[in-house]
């Protein structure tokens, strides 16, 4: 256990500005102020909770439009290239924060559960919200990948489903849980 890890394993529930000593320890400061395992939002800038917003929509589009190319491709209906779309998109996901607390240390399961406990709302809520766009687009759910129906219908229920669920990760930061948990792995 490096010891970042180490002092951040025994965390109490102080703000970070009243620890003493962080010898060793990477400035903070581009997080945001922030509390670890604090309450409520008022701690949480919406830049922070835009940019977990925004780590999430990464992976869930790649993995997302990397289903919808797979299942076109095969010529698939449309439930197997939705499922396969959604599976690709947690996936992705989690992947990409794996990767991050893996190169600060973490093994790999440790670093799944993490990922499960970090990613698993605000991707959920990304993949309610933008599939459930895509779905109320007529005749989006069978455009084909070459069509600006295709890329349209994508983008806007991209857009939307980062509005919606940024404030979702505000909150689940402010009350110690999702992006919040990576964040004693950062360095």
């Amino acid at each position: 256990m490096t010891q970042h890890t180490q002092h951040h394993s025994a965390h109490d529930d102080r703000p970070h500005s009243e620890h003493g000593h962080h010898g060793g320890h990477e400035d903070h400061s581009g997080h945001g102020a922030h509390q670890h395992g604090g309450t409520g939002t008022g701690s949480v800038s919406w830049p922070m909770a835009a940019k977990a917003t925004l780590h999430c929509l990464l992976g869930c589009a790649l993995g997302e439009i990397l289903g919808m190319v797979i299942g076109t491709a095969l010529a698939w209906h449309n439930a197997p290239t939705m499922a396969l779309a959604i599976v690709l998109a947690f996936a992705f996901g989690y992947s990409f924060t794996m990767y991050a607390v893996v190169r600060a240390g973490l093994d790999l399961r440790t670093a799944f559960k993490v990922a499960l406990a970090a990613d698993t709302v605000s991707i959920l809520v990304m993949e309610l919200v933008d599939n459930g766009v895509v779905l109320l687009v007529p005749g989006a759910m069978d455009a084909h990948v070459d069509t600006g129906l295709f890329w349209g219908s994508l983008t806007v229920a991209f857009a939307i489903a980062f509005v919606i669920t940024t404030p979702v990760n505000r909150v689940l930061i402010g009350a110690g849980k999702g992006h919040a948990v990576v964040h004693q792995y950062h360095h």
